[in-house]
């Protein structure tokens, strides 16, 4: 349930109550015949019942209220305490009937009714709370909030559409209420609707970026091309220096081949403070994939790389450096890979890259202090004892390379070729400390190994 109701029935134990209860009967009055002692004993019974309540022992609250009810039943404040109590206890049929006979001695109760609208949404019953929240509405206009999400619930569209107008006129647009109203639009198919909301919206707020990308992006949705577009050169038309608009606008231009158009828009996007890093993430892969299919434009990825480096995250990183590995330029794919793994250590894909790639341009101490790292976090992956081996041996550091090794072989499972890997090596650091039978004897199950396959 919402917080508001939470916190108003908090405190009507503090507010409420002594205003109700208390008013009706004055418990600071001498006894002086059975009227006193039927007062004394009604408030023994509501006392012991708020105790109770407070410690979570609804069920003795509900007894201690029913004597009260015994004693007096003309006060709504039982009924509205049983009702709260049967709640907790989840025996929601008690509960309605106890706060319906609040609500009736005090009809126009807000926190008896807010109680029962409690009810009605924790048994799911969205008919009778719609019903409820009706009545609540007159008190907040918070409750209006409401009352659009429970017409959706009960399917009645119109209803809802028309009372999120009424709040938008009064409050002004908010996130939460265009979520509940695109709710409604994807529920009814009613995109016809949806643009005109957004056409109006436009037009009534011609310097809100947002509106703009939003019709935009609902008209591509529709295949509405031609819309979307110029309403793309319409933003950019009015707000000149916008760099949002280039999000829709470098897709438009790439589609009716205009590169030069488009690499320019991806440049600003791409340079810009005002972007986050996640659209920018999609706009450098976009420009990869263009790239590669024309590659006549390289030299613009290699400028606005070289701008944006500090600025990427590890998937755009990675991206890149898949490009530069395919394009043959392993210092690249390296620069990019390292900036990768600064960005997200425990990537393992990029980190065995990172490693694979320092081995190839024979970096080998860069290695060991990689790797050494590197298995803390993954200390069963074969490929970084391997790797640790492999430079150890480069480094003439032969018994570092065999321990390292021995330990990594135990984790190699349904790989030869990476056992076949491991065995030479071994053989190599041992022949290096003139251990020539193990040396032999390794290279002998690299041999077998092989031969298996």
């Amino acid at each position: 349930m919402k917080l508001k109701t939470q916190i108003l029935l908090l405190i009507l134990g503090i507010i409420f109550i002594p205003q109700t209860l208390f008013a009706q009967v004055d418990f600071n009055k001498t006894p002086d015949d059975d009227l006193g002692n039927f007062e004394d004993k009604f408030q023994e019974h509501f006392y012991e019942a708020l105790k109770q309540k407070g410690i979570e022992n609804y069920d003795r609250a509900i007894k201690s209220l029913l004597k009260c009810l015994e004693l007096d039943d003309s006060k709504a404040v039982i009924y509205f305490e049983l009702g709260k109590n049967y709640t907790q206890l989840k025996n929601f049929g008690a509960a309605e009937d106890a706060l319906k006979k609040a609500i009736d001695k005090a009809p126009e109760n807000e926190w008896f009714l807010d109680a029962l609208y409690d009810v009605y949404y924790q048994k799911d019953d969205f008919n009778k709370a719609l019903k409820t929240v009706k009545k609540l509405v007159k008190f907040h206009p918070d409750y209006k909030e409401d009352l659009v999400s429970l017409y959706i619930k009960n399917k009645k569209y119109k209803d809802a559409l028309k009372t999120l107008d009424e709040l938008d006129k009064d409050y002004g647009v908010s996130e939460r209420r265009d979520f509940m109203r695109n709710q409604i639009y994807n529920a009814t198919g009613g995109d016809k609707e949806r643009i005109e909301n957004l056409e109006e919206r436009v037009a009534n707020n011609p310097n809100n970026e947002a509106l703009y990308l939003r019709l935009i992006y609902r008209y591509s949705e529709l295949g509405d091309k031609e819309k979307a577009f110029n309403t793309a050169k319409e933003l950019l038309e009015k707000k000149p220096n916008s760099h949002i608009v280039h999000l829709a606008l470098y897709k438009f231009y790439l589609s009716d081949n205009m590169p030069k158009e488009a690499i320019n828009s991806m440049k600003i996007i791409l340079t810009s403070l005002k972007i986050k890093p996640d659209a920018k993430t999609k706009v450098l892969n976009d420009f990869v994939s263009f790239v590669k299919n024309n590659p006549q434009y390289e030299n613009d990825l290699l400028e606005v790389t070289t701008m944006v480096s500090d600025d990427n995250n590890g998937k755009s990183n990675v991206e890149l450096a898949q490009y530069y590995l395919q394009k043959g330029n392993k210092e690249m794919a390296l620069k990019h890979y390292e900036m990768a793994l600064n960005k997200d250590s425990e990537n393992f894909e990029v980190l065995k890259s990172v490693i694979l790639l320092y081995i190839d341009s024979k970096q080998h101490q860069k290695v060991v202090d990689l790797a050494t790292k590197a298995l803390d976090v993954f200390p069963s992956q074969p490929i970084i004892y391997l790797a640790n081996g492999v430079a150890f041996n480069h480094l003439n550091r032969p018994k570092d390379a065999i321990e390292t090794l021995e330990t990594g072989i135990d984790y190699v499972i349904d790989n030869a070729q990476m056992e076949i890997d491991f065995y030479k090596q071994l053989s190599t650091a041992y022949r290096m400390i003139n251990n020539i039978t193990k040396a032999n004897a390794f290279s002998k199950k690299a041999e077998n190994v092989l031969i298996k396959q």
